[in-house]
């Protein structure tokens, strides 16, 4: 069942098969491949979803419906590195839907309250460069931003 030596498993509520559908709508190669059902032993209602196994992009996770006791912080985030602005634009804008909350610095928390950092291609490169004058005025044009625009943090990294 399980493809890859460490998987991401995520604690939901009540919400995971609802949740799992959400982010595979999300990403192109993604889908669910597998819904189980808690039986007599419980915790869970016999018949109602125990867990399931989606990916994300060829990457597997996991959703279990767990019950209330445990919630998502921000201690925990799924990094996606977007081709270009328009799909940090398209993403950003599936997550803050129905209740999702925009973040600081490309971070948003959707509405399970999983949080993501939605990055655009090349902004790793300029906040990390060696070239310590630019990677400071790209780190300080992100601080200022709550959804990434790429362009405005490579005119400031060039110093424009």
């Amino acid at each position: 069942m399980i493809k890859q030596k460490i998987t991401t498993f995520l604690w939901c509520d009540d919400q995971a098969e609802e949740a799992a559908k959400f982010y595979t709508s999300l990403f192109k190669n993604s889908k669910i491949t597998n819904v189980a059902r808690y039986n007599e032993p419980g915790p869970g209602k016999p018949g109602s979803v125990m867990t399931v196994v989606f990916e994300l992009e060829g990457q597997e996770f996991i959703a279990l419906n767990g019950g209330p006791e445990f919630k998502f912080t921000e201690a925990i985030s799924l990094m996606v590195e977007c081709e270009d602005q328009e799909e940090v634009d398209q993403l950003w804008e599936k997550l803050t839907t129905g209740g999702g909350q925009e973040q600081a610095c490309g971070w948003v928390k959707d509405k399970y309250g999983l949080s993501w950092q939605i990055i655009p291609r090349g902004l790793l490169e300029m906040v990390t460069s060696s070239d310590r004058d630019k990677s400071r005025r790209a780190m300080q044009a992100m601080f200022n931003m709550i959804k990434i625009d790429l362009e405005s943090i490579r005119r400031a990294y060039e110093g424009q």
